[in-house]
């Protein structure tokens, strides 16, 4: 399908809150959602870099998706809402690292924060949910007696299993949701390959040196990062989405191009595995529902 940003609807009316929108898909996400009617709650860790590229009317609001103490102070202060987009990502190359919590860092940010936040927020959704997910999340598998990664850790394998379990998590949600007849829609996007910022805070580690040659290599290698948002802004307000549907890049090997359907993982699309994450999930986090 050829679409772009401008064939948004228009959104005067509607609440979105978007995690990680301070920078790269976030901030892009949160701009054109606001460019088109959308009263946007801006979540983000700092909160100083939020208000520099809020956009006129947004709020700017604490979240740290790594501190389940921030999400449960968060989700408090939200009303009812139309969108929850968990856009907020992390990934770091470097050695291991934990959350507040105690949780593998990846992990920890990219799917049980998000998990805990939704499921706090859940009865004030009215519209959609939408998980960011990855293409690296084909080559993963989720190994439920290592869900931390604390066997030969290695940051790329932890990014991967995070994604796939983001992944996981939004086709368990829509199954669960379809269960209790909500109304409400969990749709999947990735971006591709796209030129963000996590790639320079993911080899900060390296020396100075290698850090501007990957640099360099991975933007000749991405797409824009307006053209990477496109999958996750169409999840969030085409007309005729569908709870379970994944989008995202059509052209070479999904890293780039106009937005298209996709399709996540065979292990990804597993009811198993969707139901052995979430009673991980729970037990993790000890925020329960949809049970």
């Amino acid at each position: 399908m050829t679409w772009t940003a401008d064939d948004m609807p228009d959104l005067r009316g509607r609440t979105a809150v978007v995690t990680g929108a301070n920078s790269g898909l976030g901030r892009v996400t949160a701009t054109e959602l606001a460019r088109h009617g959308a009263h946007v709650i801006m979540a983000v860790r700092n909160t100083a870099a939020g208000e520099r590229v809020a956009p006129a009317g947004a709020e700017v609001r604490h979240l740290d998706l790594a501190d389940l103490a921030s999400v449960r102070a968060f989700a408090k202060g939200v009303g009812e809402i139309d969108l929850l987009i968990n856009n907020a990502g992390l990934v770091l190359l470097g050695p291991r690292q934990q959350t507040a919590d105690g949780f593998e860092l990846h992990l920890g940010t990219n799917m049980l924060g998000p998990f805990a936040l939704t499921g706090l927020l859940l009865d004030r959704v009215k519209d959609r949910i939408v998980s960011l997910s990855s293409i690296v999340h084909k080559r993963a598998r989720l190994e439920f007696d290592d869900l931390m990664s604390k066997r030969d850790y290695t940051g790329s394998r932890a990014y991967g299993r995070s994604k796939l379990a983001t992944t996981v998590f939004g086709l368990e949600l829509d199954r669960r949701l379809r269960a209790a007849g909500s109304p409400v829609m969990s749709v999947l996007a990735h971006p591709g390959l796209t030129d963000t910022n996590l790639t320079p805070r993911a080899n900060a580690h390296r020396g100075a040196f290698q850090q501007r040659l990957i640099n360099a290599v991975s933007k000749r290698a991405t797409q824009s990062v307006e053209r990477g948002t496109l999958p996750q802004l169409y999840a969030a307000t085409a007309a005729g989405v569908r709870g379970g549907q994944f989008f995202g890049p059509s052209g070479l090997g999904e890293t780039r191009g106009r937005v298209t359907e996709v399709r996540a993982s065979e292990h990804a699309r597993d009811p198993e595995v969707g139901r052995r994450l979430w009673a991980a999930a729970v037990a993790l986090t000890g925020v329960s529902y949809l049970e």
